[in-house]
């Protein structure tokens, strides 16, 4: 039976060397004309490709990325779809956020204007120890991003649907515990999995529930922020400042007011990208997994959407 990747040239040079290596007698292809469909057990993507069907022992659908929104409904029941869960994803999205967190915190944007008018002042600084970090989503990157955040002595808390314990941070869950979790935040980090619960999840209202001169950091995926609602909460002082890496579209349009506000930081969907070499680690022990008869890491629940 083949895996078959659908990706870039680079990066099946990289994951064909690996496997050669580790998992020899596994076949690897990375041109789907050069393997009959039915031979098909593996598949690695980043969207599925719209024959689909033309696989029918296809068993696992590996996505590139940690998203899998892309995929949509349309996969068949017994296809496992599995997210990537590597090495440098997670560090990668650990360095964005601490990178961006640190940028409110010390209002970077603030001194990004001034510069631009040749204006030389200090403003406020306030202490790590005053300003109250929420981390949206407590999967395998909210965690990690807390963990990286630890060293600068913010106050932790987080939000997710479900209950967690994380020791030293504040935890909320559901619905009912969201406006506290926002009430008590300063700089507000979505890292939330897209599903239609989490659409439009950051609007007006969920705005409003923060502190006067909150910031937020959105790097989850662009269909959850309003983007009206955020340029209005700026406009009106209740927000102090956004870093935002994913959009709705992408790229936006040229004359989109976010890519030239004052108090926004707008990066291209950069916080985070697949690195190859580690992630052809981690595929190859998740189907080892499988062919032990155990759960890939990162299997999508697909009721949940994540």
């Amino acid at each position: 039976m083949v895996f078959l990747f659908n990706s870039d040239a680079e990066r099946a040079r990289i994951f064909a060397a690996e496997f050669a290596r580790v998992l020899p007698d596994q076949r690897f292809v990375a041109d789907r004309n050069a393997v009959a469909p039915e031979q098909v057990r593996y598949l690695l993507t980043w969207t599925a490709p719209a024959d689909l069907e033309r696989y029918p022992n296809l068993e696992v659908l590996f996505s590139i990325g940690a998203g899998i929104d892309q995929f949509g409904a349309g996969l068949p029941d017994h296809v496992k779809l599995v997210r990537m869960v590597e090495d440098g994803i997670i560090r990668m999205m650990q360095e964005y956020v601490t990178l961006a967190v640190l940028a409110l915190h010390r209002d970077l944007p603030g001194y990004i204007e001034q510069q631009a008018r040749g204006e030389w002042q200090a403003r406020t600084v306030q202490q790590a120890t005053a300003r109250r970090i929420g981390v949206l989503g407590l999967g395998m990157l909210g965690t990690a991003v807390i963990d990286r955040l630890r060293a600068f002595s913010f106050p932790l808390a987080g939000w997710s649907r479900t209950a967690h314990d994380l020791p030293g941070v504040a935890c909320y869950h559901g619905s009912a515990q969201l406006e506290d979790f926002l009430a008590q935040t300063d700089i507000l980090i979505c890292l939330l999995p897209l599903t239609p619960e989490t659409q439009g999840f950051l609007n007006a209202r969920l705005f409003s529930c923060l502190p006067v001169g909150a910031s937020i950091v959105h790097a989850g995926r662009g269909p959850q922020l309003d983007q009206t609602a955020l340029l209005e909460a700026l406009a009106s002082g209740h927000l102090a400042g956004a870093v935002i890496d994913v959009t709705d579209p992408e790229p936006l349009p040229s004359d989109h007011p976010l890519w030239r506000h004052p108090k926004v930081i707008l990066t291209p969907h950069v916080a985070s990208v697949t690195q190859p070499d580690t992630a052809a680690k981690a595929v190859i022990a998740n189907i080892r997994r499988h062919e032990a008869g155990l759960d890939p890491i990162g299997l999508v629940d697909r009721n949940l959407g994540y």
